[in-house]
């Protein structure tokens, strides 16, 4: 029996090989690693050892009732002409929400801005609120 006959004769398995790769390959191709989310055990190494910065994109009253303890206000709004960024660009930035949903498009525009190493903390700060890490309230 041939190659061909073979693909012929199991085209089911191919289709099934073919779409598994695809399914693989498909969050590279959507658009890069901000598309993947860190849950808060990674976050807390970034913050930890390699100098990593919390920015919150959340709307001022949303940070101001609660938000991840040492984290930077940033409103998702603001986030192009916002002067609480840091100045280094290479610095790892974990982007949180209150939900994780507003944290994708600001790492989307924070790439475009330069910032590489902007990663998205999955399920935002009610992930954070779950693994019982410290918050903070603004008076």
């Amino acid at each position: 029996m041939n190659l061909l006959n073979f693909l012929v004769e199991s085209w089911y398995l191919v289709l099934v090989a073919v779409v598994s790769g695809g399914l693989l390959l498909w969050p590279m191709i959507k658009g890069g690693t901000y598309g993947g989310k860190i849950n808060v055990n990674e976050a807390v190494r970034l913050i930890n050892r390699e100098k990593g910065v919390l920015i919150d994109v959340s709307e001022p009253a949303e940070f101001a009732s609660a938000h991840a303890a040492g984290s930077r206000s940033v409103p998702l709004k603001a986030l192009e002409t916002s002067n609480n960024l840091p100045k280094n660009k290479a610095l790892p930035l974990v982007i949180v929400c209150p939900s994780g949903t507003r944290s994708v498009r600001a790492a989307a525009t924070l790439k475009k801005l330069g910032f590489e190493n902007a990663q998205v903390l999955a399920g935002g700060l009610a992930a954070w609120r779950e693994a019982n890490m410290p918050l903070e309230k603004s008076a």
